[in-house]
């Protein structure tokens, strides 16, 4: 399992969260791919993804926060 390199974007706490703990989050692991703890929605969202768009039984749906992702798009690299 590949590790965390780093959290992209601003800390929940920088965000507004009052404890730190409890608010979405996007991490880069080292092998180049993102974590991202977020709402699971898989159940709710499912059924309305577009055609074209599909989840493996081991993939789940999350959702965060717009201003979540807004504030990590300066971290995210380019390639």
């Amino acid at each position: 399992m590949s590790k965390i390199l780093r959290r992209i974007g601003a800390s929940p706490r920088e965000r507004g969260s009052v404890n730190g703990a409890t608010c979405p989050d996007i991490f880069e692991l080292e092998d180049g791919n993102f974590a991202v703890i977020g709402t699971e929605a898989t159940a709710d969202l499912d059924s309305h993804l577009p055609s074209d768009a599909a989840r493996a039984d081991y993939e789940r749906i999350v959702v965060i926060s717009r201003e979540t992702l807004v504030r990590a798009k300066a971290d995210i690299p380019d390639v």
